[in-house]
């Protein structure tokens, strides 16, 4: 395994659809709010480290019209019966102003978004990854960051899945394939480094 070592000045940490309505929901092998915790700190740490923050949700204009409708064997949620504030971000995360925030149609977060433009322009060449779900958005976008070059650094404790056996797979079997992954306590030493 090799050691973690983060530039902040080419590091953003993004976390995916840590928004109100997805963190809610019933989650393994973590609740909503061990994730949300773990965020926070991550957050602070990077944040002070001086690394840039992305925040991603996912939503839906209000008809719904741009959401996608393939065929499925297993229809998505509905989106007409979600609350108002179902895309919020949740106030623990502390978005500030000069963070970036994207807002996704579909489960990556670089399709059809201004994400890889963002980074680019800020010379970002290390993404640390967490949210909900692992093997949903956090895993998209983890594919979508690896095709485009991006070095990846998962983080583990920081992520939970619909279920405790889909978010070992992702965690054990294709993330080790596309970065690294480690621990929030392994992340917030890494940041401790580079002060």
């Amino acid at each position: 395994m090799n050691a973690l070592t983060l530039d902040p000045r080419t590091t953003a940490l993004v976390l995916i659809d840590l928004q109100k309505g997805i963190v809610a929901m019933p989650v393994a092998p973590r609740s909503g709010a061990e994730v949300v915790a773990a965020s926070v700190r991550l957050v602070a740490a990077l944040r002070d480290a001086g690394a840039l923050m992305v925040f991603v949700r996912v939503a839906t204009s209000p008809d719904g019209g741009d959401a996608l409708s393939p065929a499925t064997d297993q229809p998505p949620a509905a989106t007409a019966s979600r609350p108002a504030d179902w895309a919020d971000l949740v106030p623990e995360l502390g978005v500030q102003p000069g963070d970036v925030v994207i807002t996704k149609r579909q489960w990556g977060a670089f399709y059809g978004t201004e994400l890889d433009l963002q980074l680019r322009r800020r010379n970002i060449r290390t993404i640390v990854l967490a949210g909900i779900a692992t093997h949903i958005g956090v895993e998209s976008t983890a594919r979508d960051a690896y095709e485009r070059g991006y070095h990846q650094v998962f983080v583990e404790d920081a992520m939970s899945s619909l279920s405790a056996e889909t978010h070992d797979f992702s965690v054990k079997q294709i993330f080790p394939r596309l970065g690294q992954v480690r621990s929030t306590a392994e992340v917030l030493a890494a940041c401790a480094l580079v002060k």
